[in-house]
Protein backbone atom coordinates (compact mmCIF):
# COMPACT_ATOMS: atom_id res chain seq x y z
CA UNK A 1 0.00 0.00 0.00
CA UNK A 2 1.35 3.46 -0.65
CA UNK A 3 2.09 5.85 1.59
CA UNK A 4 -0.07 8.76 1.41
CA UNK A 5 2.09 12.58 2.27
CA UNK A 6 1.05 14.03 5.40
CA UNK A 7 0.52 17.85 4.85
CA UNK A 8 3.57 18.15 6.94
CA UNK A 9 5.66 15.92 4.90
CA UNK A 10 4.31 17.36 1.36
CA UNK A 11 6.48 20.20 -0.51
CA UNK A 12 5.39 23.66 0.52
CA UNK A 13 4.91 26.24 -1.89
CA UNK A 14 6.84 29.30 -1.43
CA UNK A 15 5.26 32.74 -0.39
CA UNK A 16 6.57 34.73 -3.62
CA UNK A 17 4.87 32.13 -5.71
CA UNK A 18 1.51 32.09 -3.87
CA UNK A 19 1.99 35.82 -4.22
CA UNK A 20 2.57 36.03 -8.10
CA UNK A 21 0.08 33.68 -8.38
CA UNK A 22 -2.61 35.29 -6.26
CA UNK A 23 -1.79 39.19 -6.23
CA UNK A 24 0.66 40.33 -9.14
CA UNK A 25 -0.13 37.81 -11.88
CA UNK A 26 -4.04 39.91 -11.74
CA UNK A 27 -2.60 43.21 -11.15
CA UNK A 28 -0.24 42.40 -14.59
CA UNK A 29 -3.32 41.38 -16.42
CA UNK A 30 -5.13 44.26 -15.62
CA UNK A 31 -2.37 47.03 -16.21
CA UNK A 32 -1.20 45.36 -19.78
CA UNK A 33 -4.82 44.52 -20.76
CA UNK A 34 -4.31 40.68 -21.40
CA UNK A 35 -6.38 37.65 -20.94
CA UNK A 36 -4.20 35.24 -21.30
CA UNK A 37 -2.73 34.22 -18.08
CA UNK A 38 0.09 32.26 -20.11
CA UNK A 39 0.94 35.19 -21.86
CA UNK A 40 1.58 37.03 -18.46
CA UNK A 41 5.41 38.27 -17.53
CA UNK A 42 6.46 35.80 -14.99
CA UNK A 43 10.35 34.46 -13.77
CA UNK A 44 12.33 31.78 -15.45
CA UNK A 45 15.28 31.49 -13.42
CA UNK A 46 18.05 32.94 -11.13
CA UNK A 47 21.51 33.06 -11.87
CA UNK A 48 23.92 33.48 -9.45
CA UNK A 49 27.51 33.85 -10.16
CA UNK A 50 30.29 34.25 -8.13
CA UNK A 51 34.00 35.09 -9.99
CA UNK A 52 36.76 34.81 -7.80
CA UNK A 53 40.30 34.95 -10.26
CA UNK A 54 42.56 34.49 -6.97
CA UNK A 55 41.04 30.60 -7.43
CA UNK A 56 43.64 29.95 -10.52
CA UNK A 57 46.39 30.75 -7.41
CA UNK A 58 44.55 29.54 -4.49
CA UNK A 59 42.63 26.42 -4.30
CA UNK A 60 40.87 27.89 -1.05
CA UNK A 61 39.73 30.69 -2.31
CA UNK A 62 37.34 28.80 -4.89
CA UNK A 63 36.60 26.02 -1.96
CA UNK A 64 35.28 28.69 0.33
CA UNK A 65 33.82 29.92 -3.01
CA UNK A 66 31.55 26.79 -3.47
CA UNK A 67 30.81 26.56 -0.27
CA UNK A 68 29.21 29.34 0.24
CA UNK A 69 27.08 29.46 -2.72
CA UNK A 70 26.19 26.56 -2.30
CA UNK A 71 24.71 28.08 1.70
CA UNK A 72 23.28 30.83 -0.42
CA UNK A 73 21.81 28.88 -3.15
CA UNK A 74 20.52 25.29 -1.20
CA UNK A 75 22.49 23.63 -4.67
CA UNK A 76 25.99 22.26 -5.75
CA UNK A 77 27.29 25.07 -7.67
CA UNK A 78 29.55 24.68 -11.04
CA UNK A 79 33.01 25.48 -11.57
CA UNK A 80 33.24 28.24 -14.48
CA UNK A 81 36.83 28.32 -16.05
CA UNK A 82 38.45 30.22 -18.20
CA UNK A 83 37.90 30.38 -22.02
CA UNK A 84 41.22 32.26 -22.52
CA UNK A 85 44.29 33.27 -21.27
CA UNK A 86 45.50 36.16 -20.03
CA UNK A 87 48.80 36.80 -19.14
CA UNK A 88 48.19 39.87 -17.18
CA UNK A 89 46.68 38.39 -14.44
CA UNK A 90 48.53 35.33 -15.00
CA UNK A 91 45.35 33.16 -16.04
CA UNK A 92 45.83 30.19 -18.50
CA UNK A 93 43.04 28.78 -20.55
CA UNK A 94 40.81 26.70 -18.68
CA UNK A 95 41.85 27.76 -15.10
CA UNK A 96 39.16 27.91 -12.62
CA UNK A 97 37.80 31.30 -12.15
CA UNK A 98 34.40 31.25 -10.42
CA UNK A 99 31.30 29.19 -9.76
CA UNK A 100 28.20 29.73 -10.53
CA UNK A 101 24.77 28.57 -9.61
CA UNK A 102 21.06 28.54 -11.86
CA UNK A 103 17.93 28.64 -9.30
CA UNK A 104 14.34 27.15 -11.26
CA UNK A 105 10.88 26.92 -9.71
CA UNK A 106 10.51 26.87 -5.84
CA UNK A 107 14.35 27.34 -4.82
CA UNK A 108 14.49 30.69 -7.34
CA UNK A 109 11.24 32.10 -5.38
CA UNK A 110 12.60 31.09 -2.00
CA UNK A 111 15.76 32.78 -2.75
CA UNK A 112 14.08 35.84 -4.09
CA UNK A 113 12.31 35.81 -1.20
CA UNK A 114 15.50 35.78 0.97
CA UNK A 115 17.38 38.03 -0.99
CA UNK A 116 14.34 40.92 -1.42
CA UNK A 117 13.49 40.64 2.77
CA UNK A 118 16.44 39.29 4.28
CA UNK A 119 19.78 39.98 2.60
CA UNK A 120 19.20 43.55 0.84
CA UNK A 121 17.77 45.30 3.71
CA UNK A 122 21.22 44.74 5.85
CA UNK A 123 23.24 46.52 3.10
CA UNK A 124 24.75 49.54 4.88
CA UNK A 125 23.28 52.75 3.38
CA UNK A 126 21.33 51.00 0.78
CA UNK A 127 19.06 53.27 -1.36
CA UNK A 128 18.18 50.68 -3.98
CA UNK A 129 19.11 49.38 -7.56
CA UNK A 130 18.54 51.64 -10.78
CA UNK A 131 15.81 49.84 -12.96
CA UNK A 132 18.08 50.89 -15.66
CA UNK A 133 19.73 47.22 -15.26
CA UNK A 134 16.71 46.00 -16.69
CA UNK A 135 17.29 45.14 -20.15
CA UNK A 136 15.15 45.24 -23.16
CA UNK A 137 14.49 41.43 -22.87
CA UNK A 138 13.27 41.94 -19.60
CA UNK A 139 15.84 40.53 -17.67
CA UNK A 140 17.38 42.36 -13.99
CA UNK A 141 21.16 41.99 -13.72
CA UNK A 142 22.85 43.60 -10.38
CA UNK A 143 25.38 43.01 -8.34
CA UNK A 144 26.68 42.28 -4.38
CA UNK A 145 29.67 43.69 -3.43
CA UNK A 146 29.60 41.19 -0.12
CA UNK A 147 28.28 37.77 -0.11
CA UNK A 148 28.14 37.81 3.41
CA UNK A 149 24.75 39.66 3.83
CA UNK A 150 23.02 36.79 3.85
CA UNK A 151 22.29 35.11 7.09
CA UNK A 152 22.84 31.26 6.78
CA UNK A 153 26.75 31.85 5.98
CA UNK A 154 28.38 31.80 9.51
CA UNK A 155 30.95 34.81 9.54
CA UNK A 156 33.63 33.11 11.93
CA UNK A 157 34.04 30.66 8.53
CA UNK A 158 34.20 33.27 6.15
CA UNK A 159 37.96 34.20 4.99
CA UNK A 160 37.50 36.19 1.83
CA UNK A 161 34.81 38.50 1.02
CA UNK A 162 33.59 38.06 -2.34
CA UNK A 163 31.34 39.61 -4.94
CA UNK A 164 28.36 38.22 -6.64
CA UNK A 165 26.36 38.70 -9.54
CA UNK A 166 22.71 38.18 -9.89
CA UNK A 167 20.66 38.08 -12.83
CA UNK A 168 16.96 37.47 -12.87
CA UNK A 169 15.76 36.45 -15.94
CA UNK A 170 11.91 36.96 -17.10
CA UNK A 171 9.51 36.40 -19.86
CA UNK A 172 8.73 39.72 -20.35
CA UNK A 173 8.58 40.90 -23.48
CA UNK A 174 9.82 44.45 -22.91
CA UNK A 175 10.96 46.46 -20.11
CA UNK A 176 8.48 47.83 -18.85
CA UNK A 177 6.57 44.37 -18.05
CA UNK A 178 9.36 43.30 -16.57
CA UNK A 179 9.74 46.30 -14.33
CA UNK A 180 6.10 46.11 -13.47
CA UNK A 181 6.90 42.38 -12.42
CA UNK A 182 9.64 43.25 -10.40
CA UNK A 183 7.30 46.11 -8.55
CA UNK A 184 5.27 43.30 -7.84
CA UNK A 185 7.41 41.53 -5.91
CA UNK A 186 8.53 44.59 -3.95
CA UNK A 187 12.05 44.31 -5.55
CA UNK A 188 13.97 47.40 -4.01
CA UNK A 189 14.33 50.09 -7.13
CA UNK A 190 16.19 53.32 -6.05
CA UNK A 191 13.78 56.30 -6.42
CA UNK A 192 13.84 58.53 -9.86
CA UNK A 193 15.59 55.89 -11.82
CA UNK A 194 12.30 53.98 -13.10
Amino acid sequence: MAQQKTPSTAARTPRFLEEYRSRIAPALAKEFNQPNRLALPRLTKIVLNMGCGEAAHDAKVLEQAQRDLGVISGQKPAITRARKAISNFKIKEGDPVGCKVTLRRHRMYEFLERLICVALPRIRDFRGYSAHGIDQRGNLSFGITEHTIFPELPLEKVQHTLGMDVTIVTTAARREQALALLKGFRFPFAAGTE
